[in-house]
């Protein structure tokens, strides 16, 4: 079966969705699985708002391609079904905002806080990891 072709003229009738075409490349965006990648992103760049705590540090050249994330939260912030939670919302907080602002060669741990990440609204919650990202690069324009 092959997609519906896109139409001539680039207008679309109501029904005809174009191709996923994407126009400019995003960097690839993984996920950190070991915890010494974890440790040396504790050792790196901080950055707290309201509803997460963002870790970032440069990887040094040829260790990985592309973005990489992880997601941690600690007992403080609840059970195991508030953790999870936490954690969903983090990871859809990094596939929005991380695909576009994130930088290549960068490791990014994002620590959900306790009574806050659950909670706090998903538009704040996505204005904060842009500050964060904005704050963590600032420095490195320097």
């Amino acid at each position: 079966m092959t997609p519906p072709e896109a139409p001539q003229d680039g207008t679309a009738s109501p029904g005809d969705t174009p191709p996923a075409v994407s126009v400019c490349p995003l960097p690839r965006v993984s996920t950190l699985r070991k915890r010494s990648d974890f440790l040396a992103a504790a050792r790196a760049r901080r950055q707290a708002t309201p509803g997460m705590i963002v870790q970032a540090r440069r990887r040094p050249c040829g260790e990985a391609a592309g973005v990489r994330v992880g997601f941690t939260c600690s007992r403080k912030v609840g059970n195991a079904v508030a953790r999870n939670r936490a954690k969903r919302r983090l990871r859809e907080a990094a596939r929005a905002i991380l695909a576009q602002q994130g930088r290549e060669g960068w490791d990014y741990v994002l620590i959900g806080r306790a009574g806050a990440t659950a909670g706090r609204p998903f538009d704040a919650l996505l204005g904060d990891l842009t500050y964060a990202l904005t704050k963590l690069h600032e420095r490195d324009r320097r």
